[in-house]
């Protein structure tokens, strides 16, 4: 074994380069090595012959293995010294371009929209997105025969058969959080509520998940005055420019009085421009909160009114920034986003301007 060891020894270190030392490895420790076939005849010795021949052939394979190992790192080691003392590298040069992610524009117009309002005083609030009957519509003042209940409009949850309680919705509008709000804080409040909305439409400028903001504000003395002063403060500093609004008389069953609201805008080859010109778009439903929903929220009509609105998230991104199909905001195609997207260093903001 001595014999062995320092053969075996003596060889790896002299070794010139990796495929030496492989073939060291095969003819010492292999399988057909040396130190190998000298295992194999610990069957023929006696058990005392044994106790000693195993643990000095342990020994002596593993004082090889480690030699190799050793020796193979160094044989590495010096490969990358050669390699480094003739290759060169300009480290100063430049990366290469990589690709980053953008910000989606709804996510923009959502950072936008509540940025306007929170330096207006609102604070956000928000609810979950699978809602009961009575929060989507009972608390609303919604009848049990209006055309949003039918599931030709809204997306009803399945209930086992013999459960007789009404089914759960997929929010139809974001309305739910004010009267969670309501409950919650009473009055007066200040807030809006952003977030996902489902109907089953789709087409052009509708699909079946939406985006909405809904705003309310509660206390005794508010009127519609007050309303159209925050929608107008909203619409300038979001298209950063003056932007007039008209209302039209409607109907909605959780206000009263209700308006539409349109706001001042001209077409030019196919395309919106908000702010100037003589015509009117439509962008918005609001009024004056109905005194049912008051009383389901918990609050006394008598003493406390205000004003709620609602409007689509998508569509103001789609009116700002010029984008033509709203169905594109959901197709996942990374040419688009990056079209449309926002750098993360170059978003607008409102200190640093929202017109960009």
């Amino acid at each position: 074994m001595d014999e062995l060891r320092t053969k075996y020894l003596d060889a790896i270190a002299a070794a010139a380069d990796e495929t030496a030392l492989e073939e060291l490895r095969v003819q010492a420790v292999g399988k057909k090595g040396e130190v190998s076939l000298k295992m194999r005849e610990l069957g023929k010795m006696t058990p005392e012959e044994r106790q000693v021949a195993g643990p000095a052939l342990n020994a002596l394979k593993n004082e090889i293995n480690s030699a190799l190992a050793a020796k193979k790192v160094a044989l590495a080691d010096a490969a990358l010294d050669a390699r480094l003392a003739t290759e060169w590298l300009d480290v100063t040069l430049p990366a290469r371009n990589r690709r980053v992610g953008t910000i989606h524009p709804i996510s923009q117009v959502t950072e936008e929209v509540t940025a306007i309002f929170a330096d207006m005083g609102f604070a956000v609030a928000e609810g979950p997105q699978i809602e009961t009957d009575w929060y989507n519509f009972d608390a609303l003042n919604i009848p049990g025969h209006h055309p949003a209940r039918a599931e030709m409009d809204t997306f009803y949850t399945h209930r086992a058969d013999g459960d007789n309680r009404p089914p759960h919705v997929l929010r139809t509008h974001t309305s739910p959080v004010q009267i969670r709000s309501m409950e919650k804080t009473g009055a007066p409040i200040r807030i809006i509520c952003p977030g996902r909305v489902y109907r089953a439409d789709y087409d052009q400028t509708h699909t079946p998940m939406f985006h909405q903001v809904e705003g309310l504000a509660l206390g005794k003395d508010i009127s519609m005055a007050n309303l159209k002063w925050v929608l107008e403060e909203f619409f300038s500093a979001f298209f950063g420019t003056d932007v007039k609004t008209r209302f039209r008389a409607s109907h909605f069953p959780f206000t009263e009085p209700s308006a539409e609201v349109d706001i001042q805008c001209s077409w030019e080859g196919g395309t919106v421009k908000v702010g100037e010109g003589d015509d009117w778009l439509e962008v918005l439903g609001s009024g004056m909160v109905h005194p049912n929903v008051l009383k389901a929220g918990g609050i006394d009509p008598d003493e406390y009114q205000g004003f709620a609105f609602g409007m689509g998230i998508d569509r103001l991104a789609m009116l700002k920034y010029g984008i033509p199909d709203l169905r594109a905001f959901f197709d996942s195609d990374l040419r688009w986003l990056r079209h449309y997207g926002f750098a993360s260093l170059d978003q607008p903001t409102l200190h640093g301007g929202l017109n960009r």
